[in-house]
């Protein structure tokens, strides 16, 4: 009987019935909504409740292609109950589907030229907010094809810090899918990335992050860490890297610093990755600020990344090791004159005598979603095989403090616990089989007749 369950009522019906002027009576419906869910906080948990059909009114609404006049205020209404309510139900909204018809949306409101800028911001950041939920999110982008359209934005808005934002955080959740990181890469969104970051600047410092955070994603993919060596992008994110470390004195912008290394941990994945670092002096930058960041608890992040980046990028080394780079020399009984031994006796110092592998067999990637989704299914029946799982494993073995032969001594003073005693019956005057009680850890005493 609430005012607000009678205006989705009313949108409800209008959705039904497509009469003339309904156009006017919806946009006045969704006003008074929106409005109700500004003002009163009631409103929103009478939307949101359990049971309650709100949501599943607006969504439906939004999927009525002739009510696209009211779209923008029906989708400032979920952005405000997601802002509001939390990210609890943005869970509700993905299973109602939700996800599909905000993608069906953009991809509408993509085609006015030019797009309008505030509903293209509400449609990102509601997904944004939705997509971490959805993990067939990047699969429903690709299909409805609006993949690049966020991707479109950024470089046509490039210094329109409102739109870009949400529009970089929808491409960190796509980037999540190895096919779209491919895709989205080869469409030059590394190269982008690369304009939005870069030296310390007090300004701007949320889309630094969120840039980052995209990068690092996007550079899990070999093609994509390929195409950023080539293009000497190591390089630059080294320097970065060293810039923010010298002017951060207070350790203000230690998760920008983090992000830093995460795009650098993300390339060195792969054998070209490794070996640009090592050329560009990567050890020692990241030995140095690593040193300066031990006196400091909160940079224990850094320090570990940092540590992770250097022991997989040091150069592997076969024992028994000859050269100055281990500290322990283990001398071979018998060194023949020639052979692959001697040949490595003979390497000088600085080569590197374990030839690496890793990347031969990966030039190229997979593009099919079908091989996306197995290994999505694989994470969500991930099993730690370091957890023991089976019980009588884990129980601790009780043993006696005493031999069985020192604890037969004690038999005479517990007689009931290995003589045969036995249930006389009075109608057939013999004795009754024993039958032992499981919840007793000894037999039943009951005197025989005799006895009695």
């Amino acid at each position: 009987n609430s005012r607000t369950v009678f205006l989705l009522s009313q949108l409800e019906k209008i959705n039904v019935d497509s009469v003339l002027g309904a156009s006017d009576n919806a946009r006045c419906v969704t006003s008074k909504i929106l409005h109700l869910v500004q003002s009163q906080e009631k409103t929103r948990k009478e939307m949101t409740s359990k049971g309650s059909t709100g949501i599943e009114v607006i969504l439906s609404t939004l999927e009525v292609k002739s009510f696209n006049f009211c779209s923008y205020g029906l989708i400032a209404v979920l952005h405000f109950i997601i802002m509001k309510c939390g990210s609890r139900r943005a869970n509700v909204i993905v299973t109602k589907g939700g996800t599909q018809i905000l993608l069906q949306l953009l991809l509408t409101a993509s085609r006015d030229s030019p797009p309008n800028e505030e509903l293209m911001v509400l449609l990102h950041t509601l997904l944004a907010k939705i997509g971490p939920k959805d993990k067939k999110i990047g699969m429903k982008a690709r299909i409805n094809g609006a993949l690049n359209i966020s991707l479109n934005l950024v470089k046509q808005n490039l210094h329109n810090l409102r739109l870009v934002l949400p529009c970089l955080q929808v491409l960190r959740v796509y980037s999540a899918n190895s096919v779209n990181a491919v895709s989205l890469g080869k469409n030059g969104v590394v190269e982008l990335l690369f304009k939005i970051i870069g030296p310390f600047s007090k300004k701007n410092t949320s889309l630094m992050k969120v840039a980052l955070d995209t990068l690092a994603a996007l550079l899990k993919s070999k093609t994509n860490a390929r195409r950023a060596v080539d293009r000497g992008y190591v390089q630059v994110l080294l320097t970065i890297y060293v810039d923010w470390h010298g002017h951060d004195s207070r350790h203000r912008y230690m998760l920008i610093r983090k992000g830093v290394l995460q795009c650098i941990k993300s390339v060195t994945n792969i054998k070209l990755g490794r070996k640009a670092f090592i050329d560009a002096n990567g050890m020692k930058i990241l030995y140095n600020t690593s040193q300066d960041c031990l006196a400091v608890r909160t940079l224990d992040p850094l320090v570990n990344t940092s540590s992770l980046i250097m022991r997989k990028c040091f150069p592997k080394n076969r024992l028994p090791l000859p050269t100055i780079k281990s500290a322990f020399h283990f001398q071979l009984p018998v060194i023949p004159a020639s052979g692959p031994v001697a040949q490595l006796y003979n390497l000088p110092p600085d080569v590197d005598d374990v030839v690496d592998e890793s990347d031969d067999n990966d030039d190229a990637e997979t593009e099919s979603e079908i091989e996306t989704e197995n290994d999505d299914d694989k994470d969500q029946h991930f099993k730690n095989d370091d957890i023991e799982t089976d019980i009588n494993k884990l129980k601790p073995r009780q043993e006696l403090g005493r031999s069985l032969e020192e604890l037969k001594m004690y038999e005479q003073f517990f007689p009931e616990l290995s003589e045969n005693f036995q249930e006389w019956d009075l109608v057939s005057k013999e004795p009754k089989p024993f039958v032992p009680d499981a919840n007793l850890s000894g037999p039943i005493v009951v005197p025989t007749a005799s006895e009695e």
